[in-house]
């Protein structure tokens, strides 16, 4: 697969913060086991917030997070969730 597991969690955080995990790992493709790995690297890195509502976690998508990419420039990680996001579906 071309985009990697982290940038579809984005996406789908992005689409719907008050999902589950579960509701992530479905929409995603993953297990929930994966999907909770990929979440937690993605809160360590900042790229993710995490907050409790009630017996939920609710997760935020850090949009003023740099992403580094490999020729040095930096992009906002609101311009890749733009972009993936318009990008077309087959």
């Amino acid at each position: 697969m071309f985009v990697t597991n982290h940038a579809r969690v984005l996406l789908a955080v992005a689409a719907g913060p008050q999902q589950t995990v579960r509701q992530i790992a479905d929409q995603v493709g993953i297990t929930e086991r994966a999907a909770h790995r990929v979440i937690a690297n993605l809160v360590d890195a900042g790229y993710l917030d995490r907050r409790r509502v009630g017996r939920r976690a609710e997760y935020r998508l850090n949009v003023d997070k740099l992403h580094v990419e490999s020729n040095d420039r930096a992009r906002a990680v609101r311009e890749l969730v733009a972009l993936l996001a318009t990008s077309p579906r087959p």
